[in-house]
């Protein structure tokens, strides 16, 4: 499964502890206990003929690499200059990462985060490491995932969570697609010019400027998500979209009741408008009554719940994972990210067993999917075909 890889690692056209700080940073790989799911020799070549045909899509990542000492995060987020798991991501089998940059730790110039000129930075700032490497390339159309298939590499997609920094300026929407991005959310989970996030006590919906901010997006070709969106505001931008549109990292609110989650009405509204719903691993969120703590079987348990109820072309994987303690990363972060109140509500772990990273995740959800039976042409689907469909009526 090994990719194209020459040994690149982050920034190194530059002198570390000259021209930027250095931090001592976590493992790649092997950070905690590796996650087995043994198949049988029929099973693995199952396995082998998925990854060899098809394309495998991450809808929701972070393929960063965090500070060991997360004493030092702050200030390791503060410098803007994040690094990325090539070697990790090297042995994944992944053929396609959507990478949501530093989404609520954008905190270069301003402890709130989101401002324009951080986010600038952050695509700027990332988009030059990925330049001087050979085996990410960039993302910009489908046409490009079947180039990095075809030579054993990884197409890389930029990605923002929020449209906060746009203010009120509409072209910003143009300029960020300028720039790389290809999807982008309508809110983190705070309000801003747009809409509700699901943070708030009451959701006011999409505002005027959201609906303009949607249209605009139609016409660029860039993929909206809701994620984040409080209910009402995402129940009104599926329905004030032409295009379908992406809930990329998800769970039930039916299975565990937090507002991180979604109600059916929103999974069913998505379906309606031929959307794709992506399902997370982030720490503490699709865990389930039958699976408090958190772990891969929780998060399959997500996956068939939204399956059964919207059909599986509609399913797809955004675990929205990192390299690092991310349950520690959440502690530090919880008021810029939103997640405080929902702390109290879970059994909390250290990790989300059999989903740790970017690069272990797909793997052991596609064996999952063998174990548990699911066809070939299921497994296509959920593990980039349904994406791809969706991705080839919204992008130019």
């Amino acid at each position: 499964m090994t990719k194209d890889y020459k040994g690149y690692k982050s920034y190194q056209y530059l002198e570390k502890g000259k021209d930027y700080k250095y931090f001592e940073l976590s493992k790649e790989k092997e950070r905690v206990k590796p996650y087995e799911i043994e198949l049988n020799q029929e099973q693995n070549e199952i396995f082998k003929e998925i990854v060899s045909k098809n394309l495998i899509i991450n809808l929701h990542e972070h393929p960063t690499v965090i500070p060991k000492d997360l004493t030092k995060l702050h200030e390791y987020e503060k410098q803007g200059r994040e690094v990325t798991g090539f070697e990790a991501l090297s042995e994944s089998i992944i053929d396609v990462i959507f990478d949501n940059m530093m989404d609520g730790t954008c905190i270069i110039h301003s402890k709130a985060g989101w401002k324009f000129e951080d986010v600038i930075h952050d695509i700027g700032i990332r988009t030059c490491d990925i330049d001087h490497q050979n085996f990410l390339i960039k993302g910009e159309g489908v046409k490009d995932f079947y180039e990095a298939k075809k030579h054993n590499k990884i197409a890389w997609v930029k990605v923002l969570e929020s449209s906060t920094m746009i203010e009120n300026e509409i072209e910003r929407i143009e300029i960020l697609y300028g720039l790389g991005v290809r999807m982008m959310g309508i809110t983190y989970s705070e309000s801003n010019n747009l809409g509700s996030g699901l943070k708030e006590k009451r959701d006011g919906g999409l505002t005027s400027f959201g609906e303009q901010a949607v249209k605009r997006m139609n016409k660029v070709g860039m993929a909206i998500d809701v994620s984040h969106c409080g209910d009402r505001t995402a129940l009104d931008v599926i329905e004030k979209s032409a295009d379908p549109i992406f809930i990329s990292h998800i769970g039930a609110r039916n299975l565990w009741n937090i507002k991180r989650l979604k109600p059916d009405k929103v999974f069913r509204a998505c379906a309606d408008k031929k959307g794709v719903i992506g399902i997370e691993a982030a720490p503490h969120t699709t865990v389930t009554k039958n699976n408090p703590y958190h772990n891969l079987d929780a998060y399959m348990e997500h996956f068939e719940y939204i399956k059964d109820l919207v059909g599986i072309d509609h399913l797809a994987f955004g675990p929205d994972t990192l390299f690092g303690d991310h349950v520690g990363l959440h502690d530090l972060f919880s008021s810029n990210m939103s997640i405080d109140e929902q702390t109290s509500k879970h059994k909390r772990v250290d990790y989300v067993e059999g989903l740790e990273n970017p690069a272990e995740g797909m793997t052991n959800i596609l064996k999952w999917l063998i174990k548990n039976n699911y066809s070939k042409q299921e497994i296509s689907k959920v593990m980039g075909g349904n994406i791809l469909r969706v991705l080839k009526e919204v992008w130019i």
